[in-house]
């Protein structure tokens, strides 16, 4: 009974003009892959007389490494060549030696090419997995050079838009002066329209400073006693006119301990509170209602601002606080903070989540959905940390987390999401 080995010896340079045709159908392909599949073929050779699979895994994982495979069209796909190659290696077998030699080399050939077949789809996992890693890699690369490139354009263009805004003002105050409104009612209105063009442009610029801050850790806090009730009243009032044009309730209710002080930066959470409540405003339909609360947590005080709103769709709630990533139709933006779904900068969440991270507390949303006609609303959540004097660290937030969430819970049946 003939040997394997001496088979595929004796009849190797068939095999390899075979199996070159069965891959490829032009002569330049012919003569590119011939080099591979006369590897293959020797290292068949040299397995089946060593009867050891180390010199065909060695061909096989050199075809992966090389990323050459001997096929038309296939340049990094293995696998199907090695069928191509198993089809033609078994049909020359039983072709050209007896039917008793032949089922004796087909049950070498099997154990030989089936171990193959295992052992390249390993090799190809494993590169394919290499080339996503290196593929997440450079997209991650690239996330974190679009990221730093939007912080310092943020940071660039706002000292940039400081000077000639400042310009404006000054004039502006000038010209109020030449021209008293009860004289000039028509360039006092003028001048009017002008000032509270440059007082949004202003807060405009001095939210991209605070988002630059807030990225390079450079916002700094002031920390002191503050009454989150008293503060919470100031912001509703600030909004009163502005909800009152939209026919929009907000109510805000009483809470247990809130005569009790906390620390921290009154300006700094006075605009978190503002800014999720503007929120509040714009995504909420007129005639319907906000309502703030307040509930003591055993490290935090939780204020909720909840709407009857259109709600927030699944896929939006990750980015909801990233900068410069403005929820909604961007062609229905307006210099308005509180008109009807109408857009913004995409900085005041983003701001809003810098400043409590920085205070050691956090904030975040939840929502049924995204839906106008049945409005299932939103509800934010403002963590703000429990401390007893400016000393505290926020990381004294750390060793709370677990029974905060808890808490959160428990309140609420579960997560939300």
């Amino acid at each position: 009974m003939p040997k394997l080995d001496k088979w595929l010896e004796k009849d190797f340079d068939d095999l390899v003009s075979m199996a070159t045709k069965a891959l490829a159908t032009s002569r330049e392909a012919q003569d590119s892959a011939r080099p591979a599949v006369e590897a293959f073929y020797r290292g068949l050779i040299d397995a089946s007389r060593q009867i050891d699979p180390t010199p065909l895994h060695l061909v096989l994982r050199d075809w992966v490494e090389s990323r050459s495979a001997p096929i038309e069209g296939e340049t990094a796909r293995f696998l199907p060549v090695l069928q191509v190659l198993k089809r033609v290696t078994v049909e020359m077998a039983v072709e050209r030696n007896s039917p008793a030699d032949a089922v004796s080399m087909l049950v070498l050939l099997n154990n030989s090419l089936g171990d193959a077949t295992v052992f390249l789809g390993e090799q190809e996992t494993e590169a394919t997995l290499r080339d996503m890693w290196q593929e997440l890699e450079s997209a991650q690369e690239a996330i974190q050079k679009l990221d730093k490139s939007k912080t310092d354009f943020i940071s660039v263009a706002a000292h940039e838009l400081r000077t000639p805004l400042t310009i404006i003002e000054g004039y502006v105050n000038m010209l109020n002066q030449e021209f008293p409104a009860d004289q000039f009612p028509n360039v006092a209105l003028m001048l009017g329209g002008i000032a509270n063009g440059t007082t949004r442009l202003r807060e405009i610029i001095d939210n991209m400073i605070d988002v630059s801050k807030i990225d390079m850790d450079l916002l700094e806090l002031h920390m002191q006693p503050v009454w989150l009730n008293r503060l919470i009243e100031i912001v509703v009032e600030e909004l009163a006119s502005a909800a009152e044009y939209r026919n929009i309730t907000i109510a805000v209710s009483n809470f247990a301990d809130q005569n009790r002080p906390v620390f921290g930066d009154p300006e700094r959470l006075h605009q978190v509170f503002r800014n999720v409540i503007v929120n509040a405003i714009k995504y909420t339909p007129d005639g319907g209602e906000i309502a703030v609360d307040v509930k003591r947590l055993p490290e935090f005080f939780d204020v909720r601002v909840v709407d009857t709103g259109i709600g927030i769709a699944a896929d939006d709630l990750p980015r909801l606080f990233e900068k410069l990533a403005p929820i909604g139709d961007v062609a229905l933006h307006s210099s308005s903070q509180t008109s009807f779904k109408g857009g913004g900068p995409g900085l005041g969440l983003a701001i809003a989540k810098g400043i409590m991270e920085a205070h050691g507390g956090n904030i975040w949303a939840e929502s049924p959905g995204y839906d106008e006609e049945a409005c299932p609303g939103s509800t934010f959540h403002i963590m703000v940390p429990v401390r007893s004097s400016a000393a505290q660290k926020a990381a004294r937030r750390n060793v709370a987390v677990e029974q905060l969430f808890e808490s959160v819970e428990s309140d609420s049946g579960g997560p939300d999401r």
